[in-house]
């Protein structure tokens, strides 16, 4: 094979190699609008706010753990704390489309379980949907499908991800 049909040949290789993979869309948004100076979970709307000051930026519909009245109290409960946290750390890696985590459980959680003789749980994040196919199937047909953690759309936590910054303070309220 001479050079000039080699290099067609491996040019067009090329060519539908790309074909197939369609654009490659990240998942780590940028954002340069106000800052989101403090999140709000409002648990009986099953809605999250990204704030700065009195401004709503954003707001998302959100899924729960699945037993979400009352507090979150020990470990395997299935309920998404309440109170004041704040965001503590990011994980791109989760086995959720992306998650940011929350600072529960306090010293508060900690002795209440403590006092029942219990672990108070923790790994509390808001993270998008799962990425196994069978629990991302199984969390499509149902409602407050987390172990107690704020669940929303692959697309809207992207964009949280992008605008929440660790330390923001975040309220979660009944």
């Amino acid at each position: 094979m001479d050079r000039r049909a080699f290099g067609l040949t491996a040019a067009a290789s090329l060519a539908v190699a790309g074909c197939g993979r369609g654009p490659q869309v990240s998942r780590f948004k940028t954002y340069d609008g106000p800052e989101v100076t403090s999140i709000v979970v409002n648990k009986g709307a099953r809605k999250v706010y990204l704030l700065h000051g009195e401004e709503i930026l954003r707001e998302y519909k959100m899924d729960l753990g699945f037993a979400p009245l009352g507090h979150k109290r020990i470990e395997g409960d299935g309920k998404t704390p309440e109170g004041l946290y704040r965001i503590d750390r990011r994980n791109p890696n989760s086995a959720f489309h992306l998650s940011i985590g929350i600072s529960y459980p306090n010293a508060e959680d900690r002795a209440h379980a403590r006092a029942m003789g219990k672990r108070p749980g923790g790994e509390i994040f808001i993270h998008g949907e799962p990425n196994n196919e069978k629990d991302r199937k199984r969390a499509a047909r149902v409602s407050d499908w987390t172990a107690g953690c704020i669940a929303v759309k692959n697309d809207e936590i992207e964009e949280i991800y992008a605008m929440v910054r660790d330390g923001t303070p975040i309220a979660l309220r009944a």
